[in-house]
C-alpha cells in the first residue's frame, strides 16, 4: 500500500532516493523491479511495482483500438513506460525523458495513491496541492463511488 508524502532530492544522474518508510511497498511483491510511465492527466510521472503494472497494462491492452481516445491513453501510458530498478541503496533512475516531461529538476515529491506512487516536481506539487484546497466540494453532486465514504 503506497500512502503519504516524501520530498525527495534528484541528484546529477537523475536517480531519486526512495525513503526507507517507502521502499517497503515498492518491493514487497517482487523485488527492485519497478515501472515509471507519465500519467495521462497529470504533470507527474506514475511509479508502480513490476506487479501491479502487469494488471494496468493488461487492462489497457485488453480496451478496444478504435476508440481514439483509448488508443490516445495507451500511448501515454504504456508507450512511456520504462522497466527500472531499485539499487540497493533504495535509489530509482527516471529516464531523462519522463523527468522532462514532468518538469522535475532537483527537488521532487513522492505521492502515495495506495497502488502507486507519483512523484511531482517539487514547485509543481505545492502548487497542485494548493489549489486543491481553492475548490469548495459540492457535497450534494459528489459522485455516487463516494457517498459511502466516511471520513
Amino acid at each position: 500500500m503506497s500512502r503519504g508524502s516524501s520530498h525527495i532530492s534528484v541528484d546529477a544522474k537523475g536517480r531519486v532516493s526512495i525513503p526507507t518508510k517507502h521502499r517497503y511497498a515498492l518491493t514487497s511483491e517482487g523485488g527492485a523491479d519497478l515501472v515509471v510511465t507519465i500519467s495521462a492527466t497529470d504533470r507527474c510521472l506514475l511509479l508502480y511495482t513490476a506487479g501491479a503494472w502487469i494488471g494496468v497494462e493488461a487492462k489497457l491492452v485488453a480496451l478496444p483500438q478504435l476508440n481514439p481516445q483509448i488508443r490516445k491513453l495507451k500511448r501515454m501510458l504504456i508507450g512511456h513506460a520504462d522497466d527500472v530498478s531499485m539499487d540497493a541503496s533504495g535509489r530509482v533512475l527516471l529516464p531523462a525523458a519522463l523527468r522532462e516531461f514532468a518538469g522535475i529538476a532537483k527537488k521532487a515529491v513522492l505521492v502515495g495513491q495506495g497502488d502507486k506512487f507519483e512523484i511531482w516536481d517539487e514547485c509543481q506539487w505545492v502548487a497542485e496541492r494548493d489549489s486543491m484546497y481553492d475548490v469548495e466540494l459540492d457535497e450534494a453532486n459528489l459522485p455516487e463511488e463516494l457517498a459511502a465514504l466516511a471520513f
